[in-house]
C-alpha cells in the first residue's frame, strides 16, 4: 500500500513542477530593452531559446551561460547582446503565432536573429519571406560578380599558354572595365555600330545614289566601302569572342549574339547571291532577294544594347512588366472592338459614310484611342463624333494606367544594379584590405603564433579570414562565421 501511495505522488510532483514553470516570470534584457515573459506563453514553443530559459536555472551557471550572454542572480534577469528591434518582432510568435518583419530591418540579419532565438522560418509571414528571398538573390548576385572579378584577376599556373591567351582575349572583348585598351575597343565597337546605321540610312537618299549599267539606282561605292569595313569589324569581333568564349554553346544561343549574327549574315548572303545567284535564278529575283536582306541590317541597331546599361535596364523593365503590358493590350482590344462597332452602327445613316464595315472601323478605333488621328477615316454624324470623343478619352486613360508600374520597374532595376556594383566593389576593397592586414599581422606576430599554437589551436590562424564588412558574404567563404552582435546591412 505504501508503494502504491508513493507511486501516486509522482504525478502530483510533476504537476506542481509544470504549474510552477508555467507561472514563472522570465525577465529578458535584449540590447537594453527589458521584457517580461511567463512560462505559460514560452512553453507553447519548447524548442525556442526563450522556452529553454524556463528550465535552465536548475542546470547551474553552465546551462544559463550557454543560452545567454550574462545573468543577474539578484534580479533573475537574462542579458542578450542582440538587436532589440528584431527581438520585438520575433516575440510576436508567442502571442499571435506568426512573425512580421518591421520595415527597415535587413532581411538577412532578421533571418540570423530568428536562427539565434531558435524560431523556425515557417512562422515568418509570406510577404516577409518574399523580401528575404529577394535579399538572398541580391547577395548571390554580389557573390557572383565578386567571384567573376576574382577569377579575372587570378592566374592559374596550371593553365597552358592557349588557355591564358583565351582568357585574356575574352576580357579584352567582353569586359571594358578590365583595362584601358578594352575600354577603347568598346568605344570603337560603339562607333562602328553608329557609322553602319548612319550609312544604311544615308544610302537610301536618291541624290547620293548612282545608276548601275542596268539603269537601277544603287548605293554609292564610297558607302559600300564603309559598309564593308564595318562588316569586317563586326565579323572579327564576333569570331574573337566566339573563339575565346568559355561556353561556346551558351554564347551561340544568347540573344545578343544572335543579334550579332543577324547583323552580319545579310552582307555575306547578299554577296553570295550577287556573284553566284545569277547563274541559278533570274537577275530580277536576285535583286529582290538582296534588297530583302538589306532590310535585315536594321538589326545592327540592337547591338547598341551591349554597350548601353540604359537599354539593358529598359529591356529588363519590359520583361518584368508583361502583366501590365498585357492589361494595356486587353483594354485597348476591348475598346477597339466596342467603339468600332458603335462607330459603324452610328455612321450607317450618313450617305457618304467612311465606315464600310466593322473590320475597317478597327483602323479608325486604333488611331483614335492611341491619339494618332491620321484623318483618313472620321465620323460625320453627331452620334459618331460623340462616340469618337468618348473613345479618345478612354484610350488616354487605358494607355496611362500601366505606365506607372513600368517606370517603377525601370527605376527599381536601375537602382538595384548600381547598388550591386557598389557592393561588389566595396566587398573587393575590404577583402584586399583584410588580406593586407592579415599579411602584416602574420609577419609581425609569427613568433607569438608559434608559441601559442598548442594552446589556441587552429582558430588563431583562421581569425584573419573573418570579414569586418557589414556586407560579408558567406557564399565567398569556405567557412561560416557567425556574429555575436547584429551589424547593420548596407
Amino acid at each position: 500500500l505504501d508503494g502504491v501511495q508513493s507511486d501516486s505522488r509522482f504525478p502530483d510532483v510533476d504537476t506542481d513542477v509544470s504549474e510552477k514553470n508555467e507561472a514563472m516570470e522570465i525577465v529578458v534584457n535584449v540590447g537594453g530593452v527589458r521584457q517580461v515573459f511567463y512560462g505559460e506563453n514560452l512553453n507553447q514553443y519548447p524548442e525556442t531559446r526563450l522556452a529553454e530559459l524556463v528550465n535552465c536555472l536548475s542546470g547551474g551557471y553552465d546551462s544559463i551561460f550557454s543560452l545567454c550572454d550574462d545573468y543577474d542572480p539578484g534580479k533573475r534577469e537574462f542579458y542578450f547582446d542582440r538587436d532589440p528591434d528584431a527581438f520585438k518582432c520575433i516575440i510576436d510568435v508567442y502571442y499571435f503565432g506568426e512573425i512580421h518583419m518591421k520595415k527597415g530591418i535587413c532581411p538577412i540579419c532578421f533571418k540570423n536573429e530568428m536562427e539565434f532565438w531558435k524560431v523556425d522560418l515557417r512562422f515568418l509571414d509570406d510577404c516577409c519571406k518574399t523580401h528575404l528571398s529577394e535579399k538572398k538573390e541580391e547577395l548571390e548576385e554580389i557573390a557572383r560578380r565578386v567571384q567573376l572579378i576574382l577569377d579575372d584577376l587570378g592566374v592559374d599556373a596550371s593553365e597552358n599558354r592557349w588557355k591564358r591567351c583565351q582568357k585574356y582575349i575574352w576580357k579584352f572583348m567582353e569586359k571594358p572595365e578590365s583595362s584601358y585598351p578594352a575600354r577603347v575597343i568598346a568605344v570603337l565597337s560603339f562607333l562602328f555600330i553608329l557609322i553602319s546605321s548612319i550609312v544604311m540610312c544615308v544610302g537610301t537618299i536618291p541624290d547620293l545614289q548612282v545608276i548601275d549599267p542596268e539603269g537601277n539606282r544603287v548605293e554609292h561605292p564610297t558607302l559600300d566601302c564603309i559598309e564593308t569595313a564595318c562588316i569586317g569589324w563586326f565579323t572579327m569581333e564576333y569570331v574573337l569572342r566566339l573563339i575565346s568564349s568559355p561556353n561556346k554553346l551558351y554564347f551561340a544561343l544568347s540573344f545578343m549574339n544572335i543579334v550579332d549574327v543577324l547583323a552580319i549574315l545579310p552582307f555575306y548572303v547578299s554577296l553570295i547571291l550577287t556573284h553566284l545567284g545569277a547563274r541559278l535564278m533570274e537577275l530580277s529575283n536576285v535583286q529582290q532577294a538582296v534588297q530583302a536582306l538589306r532590310i535585315m541590317r536594321i538589326a545592327r541597331i540592337f547591338k547598341l544594347a551591349r554597350h548601353s546599361s540604359g537599354l539593358q535596364t529598359l529591356t529588363y523593365a519590359l520583361k518584368r512588366s508583361f502583366k501590365e503590358l498585357g492589361l494595356l493590350l486587353m483594354y485597348l482590344a476591348v475598346g477597339i472592338f466596342v467603339f468600332s462597332a458603335l462607330g459603324y452602327t452610328m455612321e450607317q445613316s450618313h450617305p457618304e459614310t467612311l465606315f464600310k464595315s466593322i473590320p475597317q472601323s478597327f483602323w479608325w478605333a486604333i488611331i483614335t484611342m492611341t491619339t494618332v488621328g491620321y484623318g483618313d477615316i472620321y465620323p460625320k454624324t453627331t452620334l459618331g463624333k460623340l462616340n469618337a470623343a468618348i473613345s479618345f478619352l478612354c484610350g488616354v486613360i487605358a494607355i496611362a494606367l500601366p505606365i506607372h508600374p513600368i517606370i517603377n520597374n525601370f527605376v527599381r532595376y536601375y537602382n538595384k544594379q548600381r547598388v550591386l556594383e557598389t557592393a561588389a566593389k566595396h566587398e573587393l576593397e575590404l577583402m584586399e584590405l583584410n588580406s593586407a592586414e592579415g599579411k602584416a599581422a602574420s609577419t609581425k606576430n609569427e613568433p607569438e603564433d608559434f608559441a601559442r599554437e598548442g594552446k589556441e589551436g587552429p582558430f588563431c590562424s583562421s581569425r584573419l579570414k573573418v570579414s569586418h564588412s557589414d556586407t560579408f558574404i558567406h557564399l565567398l567563404s569556405e567557412e561560416k562565421h557567425y556574429r555575436t552582435r547584429l551589424q547593420s546591412c548596407k
